[in-house]
């Protein structure tokens, strides 16, 4: 069951979610705008390894904005801290912005039961794209799970900015090979 508007904004007055800052002019019928921080990292590594730390550079959005590449991975974290121990939340991008050729939140839309942080957003376009810093750039939706709730008390948990994959929880094989190199 997915929380309307007007739920949101009594489960953050209770203290049963946490969007900070919150502003009343971001909520929408069943979500709340979130808007984009001043930081994003774009992934250099060639090629992306997910065994190895990634190589970032740091972009440092100015105010009149910075174009997006196509064929280039940013992450970039919320302006706002959200999460919450009741309801799960999913980040997505907007209509509006996917009409211009963003996607983002590539493949990592949910999020999990817990501690708030900054989240960090997947960006991609298929076209140039100027963002600014601070602009609405997506929408995040929280949702009553149904069972036994388990907290995640992961790496990323209490990150809050922009956070490249970490080959310590790659999955798979490439974990394993992480750990064969330091052993040998």
């Amino acid at each position: 069951m997915i929380l309307t508007g007007p739920a949101i904004r009594e489960s953050v007055e209770a203290g049963r979610i946490t969007i900070a800052p919150f502003d009343a002019d971001l909520l929408n019928p069943n979500s709340y705008n979130y808007r984009l921080g001043r930081t994003l990292k774009q992934i250099i590594s060639d090629p992306t390894d997910p065994t190895r730390p990634a190589e970032t550079a740091v972009i440092e959005l100015p105010e009149e904005g910075y174009v997006l590449r196509p064929g280039v991975v940013y992450l970039g974290a919320t302006v706002e801290t959200l999460g919450s121990a009741e309801f799960v939340t999913s980040l997505i991008g907007r209509s509006s912005l996917g009409r211009l050729g963003m996607f983002l939140q590539i493949s990592a839309d949910l999020g999990q039961l817990g501690p708030a942080h900054r989240w960090t957003l997947e960006i991609k376009v298929v076209q140039p794209l100027r963002v600014y810093p601070e602009m609405r750039i997506g929408q995040v939706s929280f949702w009553a799970p149904v069972g036994g709730r388990l907290l995640y008390t992961g790496h990323y948990a209490h990150i809050s900015e922009p956070a490249p994959c970490s080959p310590a929880v790659a999955a798979g094989v490439g974990a394993a090979l992480v750990r064969q190199e330091v052993a040998a």
